[in-house]
């Protein structure tokens, strides 16, 4: 019987092993922590969803009833564990049990993968696979740009930051303006310390609820197109928060629609701007000792920067030459599952609709199972189910998207997989007919 690998036991790697079970494979997970849950063990104590409870979760498992409409990191990482630990998934879970390398099996001249592939732990081989999952997140290699000069104050990035107690000083800058930026701009301003904050282009501001509803809840959006919905949203947020015109420092979005630009969720930030905690700064120029230069002329002095400027995708187990990169990431089909290059290797949240993520895993994983039945009813003739895709659909490179472009991906996914599994069960059914 053939058995799949999974890497890494977050919300994704446990939906994997669901997902599979389900279908009747042998699944193992390797995960390099002693824990379920991955980054929302290590996330900022301030952190809370930005998606609502009754939105975000595994299917036929609900977030408890008494959680609020948007609950904190431990609620969220206490759900996930609970998940687990309902479905079994700690028998199958390799704690403490690195994955070291992902290497294909010689195929004979066939594609990169087909033969299936071996992996490798901290504790040594582990055998060959059939097909690899690999779920190890893209929310824990950060990135943080160079600047010239040299800052002597304390830094840290944004995945390294619990609370003020990691922090130096009254004053602290916050570079980045994404949905993690601001939540710790806003958590350094309620604690009292000065608090500004770099935005280098201009983004669109969301409130978590309208009309006293989370947004994602609002029950009449749902009658109308995603264009539609976008300007009801951008039109709703001008008649709540205003434009960023009003908030001193933030510059216009240059984008005309959410879908066309960044977009973040949260209001506090903008509140404490008008009440003088924060302050919103330009693209910075330099460093000089404790002083930070603004490309707009301006200068200040800093006890402390945090980096809210995202994360690298790091796949350390793989080869960089056994699939396509471009542009620092994997190339992709298949709404992110299938990478470029290799058969029966498999993404699980290796991008980020906008939206409930959670729900996401448990469709991708979906898929992939439909994708494993494919290449085991094809026997030893093979599959290149990768391939396939390649010449149907347009590479993906992104890991943020709009939500109803990956819809569109994965209903077209879908069909090629109905198309494909029609035309084997034909052909199955006339090679009968002749033998």
């Amino acid at each position: 019987m053939s058995r799949y690998c999974v890497i890494g036991a977050g919300a994704a790697g446990v939906s994997a092993l669901q997902q599979l079970r389900e279908a009747g494979y042998e699944v193992e997970c390797f995960e390099k922590t002693d824990r379920v849950g991955g980054h929302w063990h290590t996330d900022y104590d301030a952190l809370h969803l930005i998606t609502s409870r009754d939105m975000t979760f595994f299917e036929n498992f609900p977030m408890p009833a008494d959680y609020p409409h948007f609950p904190r990191r431990d609620q969220i990482r206490a759900y996930i564990e609970s998940y687990a630990r309902q479905h079994g998934h700690y028998d199958l879970i390799n704690f403490n049990t690195e994955v070291l390398s992902v290497d294909p099996v010689p195929s004979d001249g066939g594609p990169v993968g087909s033969a299936g592939w071996r992996v490798t732990t901290s504790r040594g081989d582990e055998g060959v696979f059939d097909g690899v999952l690999i779920a190890n997140g893209h929310l824990w290699s950060p990135k943080i740009p160079p600047v010239p000069g040299e800052f002597t104050g304390r830094q840290l990035h944004s995945s390294e930051y619990n609370n003020v107690g990691d922090l130096q000083g009254q004053r602290v800058l916050v570079v980045g303006a994404g949905n993690s930026g601001c939540d710790i701009a806003v958590d350094v301003a309620q604690h009292r310390l000065e608090s500004d904050i770099v935005v280098r282009e201009g983004i669109y501001f969301q409130p978590k609820m309208y009309f006293g509803v989370p947004r994602q809840q609002v029950p009449f959006l749902g009658e109308f197109s995603p264009v539609e919905q976008d300007l009801i949203a951008r039109m709703l947020a001008r008649v709540s928060i205003g434009e960023n015109h009003n908030y001193p420092g933030l510059p216009t979005p240059q984008a005309k629609t959410l879908a066309d630009g960044a977009t973040t969720v949260n209001d506090l930030l903008l509140y404490w701007i008008h009440h003088g905690r924060v302050t919103v700064r330009p693209e910075i120029d330099r460093f000089d000792g404790k002083t930070v230069h603004f490309t707009d002329g301006s200068a200040a002095d800093y006890d402390s920067i945090i980096w809210a400027t995202g994360f690298n995708v790091s796949l350390p187990f793989l080869s960089e030459d056994v699939i396509g990169w471009r542009s620092n990431v994997p190339v992709r089909y298949a709404g992110g599952i299938l990478p470029e290059g290799a058969e029966k290797l498999y993404f699980v949240g290796l991008i980020a609709p906008r939206g409930p993520q959670i729900p996401i895993y448990g469709q991708q994983s979906k898929v992939i199972a439909r994708m494993l039945a494919l290449h085991t009813e094809a026997g030893p003739a093979g599959l290149t189910l990768t391939e396939y895709f390649a010449t149907m659909q347009e590479p993906e490179l992104r890991i943020d998207i709009v939500r109803a472009i990956w819809n569109d991906q994965m209903a077209d996914t879908e069909r090629i997989l109905a198309a494909l599994q029609a035309s084997r069960s034909v052909l199955g059914v006339e090679n009968r007919a002749t033998s």
